[in-house]
């Protein structure tokens, strides 16, 4: 059977809701599990972007948000979740969170970030608003199928386009 996840570098393809990403996000959180238990650390993971909410529409990389405290020390982080098969690429412009990919094409990405912080809070509060409210996750359904079609090779563009909506949407989760 093919795989429900890859996409090719600097590409934009968002494919209808799989259920299979609910049990692919459990298999790769007991691989993390393991990595950080391994490695005598702890982290708290949790499924985020639009293969954690049922019914939406999304590219097919399925993103793991990983929560560090403070005390735990970011390079061991950096190594077990390394030492689980994934390539570290930095901040990437994101300052507070640590990015990495697994997978030829790509097919998972862990968002390492402090529990508590800005950027985890977020990223919790946009997923739980989503799955909440059907209304708004339809029309994000809709916005990210367009920017898809009108920017394939533009990731930049497809991100750029759906910005505005994500904030909004945040700023709602907060009440």
């Amino acid at each position: 059977m093919d795989s429900p996840l890859g996409l090719a570098s600097r590409t934009v393809r968002v494919v209808p809701y799989n259920p299979l990403w609910a049990e692919l996000y459990a298999a790769e959180f007991e691989r993390l599990s393991a990595a950080a238990a391994d490695a005598g650390i702890s982290l708290i993971l949790e499924h985020i972007g639009s293969t954690a909410v049922v019914g939406l529409s999304a590219k097919p990389v399925l993103d793991i948000l990983a929560g560090r405290d403070t005390d735990a020390p970011r390079d061991a982080v950096i190594a077990a979740i390394a030492a689980a098969g994934y390539s570290y690429r930095g901040e990437q412009g994101i300052v507070g969170r640590d990015f990495f990919r697994r997978g030829e094409p790509r097919q998972y990405h862990v968002h390492l970030a402090h529990v508590g912080s800005e950027f985890w809070t977020n990223q919790l509060l946009f997923r739980d608003y989503l799955r909440a409210h059907d209304d708004v996750a339809r029309a994000y359904d809709e916005l990210k199928r367009t920017l898809a079609d009108q920017f394939p090779n533009d990731r930049e563009a497809y991100i750029n386009g759906k910005t505005a909506f994500v904030r909004l949407v945040i700023e709602s989760a907060r009440g």
